[in-house]
């Protein structure tokens, strides 16, 4: 019985996991779509693809993920917030030129 109760346990706290991740992947398009689609004159996913998910990890973590973004977009000037820039990786990385994901829009 013990196994059957940590087996639902499990089940939802991934539930709940993944949810998240798809909402900040979400709001990550989202932002980019209202805010730097017209400034990068590129598509989401073709932002998104202009990295692996291994470069768009790396680039993150080295804390560049801002200037990399301004270098994709150079007409940008200060229409970035660095409150966007979690949102925006996650998408970035969900649909990276070697990711299989595809946009449902």
């Amino acid at each position: 019985m013990n196994v059957i109760k940590l087996s639902i346990r499990i089940i939802l706290i991934c539930s709940i996991l993944t949810t998240f991740s798809f909402s900040e992947i979400h709001k990550g398009r989202k932002i980019y779509v209202e805010n730097l689609k017209k400034v990068c004159a590129m598509s989401s996913l073709l932002f998104a693809s202009t990295h692996s998910q291994d470069e768009w990890e790396d680039i993150y973590d080295a804390g560049e993920f801002v200037n990399e973004v301004k270098k994709i977009c150079p007409n940008m000037t200060s229409e970035y917030e660095t409150k966007w820039t979690e949102m925006l990786y996650n998408f970035s990385y969900q649909y990276a030129n070697d990711s299989e994901s595809v946009p449902s829009c």
